[in-house]
């Protein structure tokens, strides 16, 4: 299992606007940017990922699983474009922010730290726990 974080500005797409899909998810459409739709081939259905809301409030919000594999966008004609559909699984229980990332040192290294543009972006299974841990998700 592979684990990713999915960018979304709240006011476009929300972890609200997420666990509504439910079960059967939805497409993560609209991904414009080359590395990031290249992370989207690279996953397998049931990795995991954060739900990261950018923007103002800048903080892990969710857990989402892939559920779909990458497939053509619908949101556009052009081939070069496709997505994955991913699901809500959990809420965080904390939001983890922007700023509590850069201050952890075991997160230095990590995607996000260093790249806050990219819209999907892989994360390391230690990453992955150490997130997990600040916002008291256990699951």
């Amino acid at each position: 299992m592979a684990f990713w974080l999915f960018k979304s500005e709240p006011g476009t797409w929300s972890w609200d606007d997420q666990v509504a899909r439910g079960a059967a998810g939805e497409e993560w459409d609209g991904v414009r940017n080359y590395q990031a739709r290249n992370n989207m081939r690279q996953m397998a259905v049931g990795d995991l990922g954060f739900f990261y809301h950018s923007q103002s409030e800048k903080a892990v919000v969710g857990i989402v699983e892939v559920c779909a594999l990458a497939h053509p966008d619908s949101t556009t004609d052009d081939p070069r474009w496709e997505c994955v559909d991913i699901r809500a699984v959990a809420p965080m229980p904390r939001p983890v922010t922007l700023a509590m990332c850069k201050a952890d040192p075991r997160l230095a290294d990590m995607v996000l730290v260093n790249n806050t543009r990219l819209s999907v972006q892989p994360v390391t299974a230690d990453e992955w726990k150490v997130i997990c841990a600040l916002g008291g998700y256990d699951g």
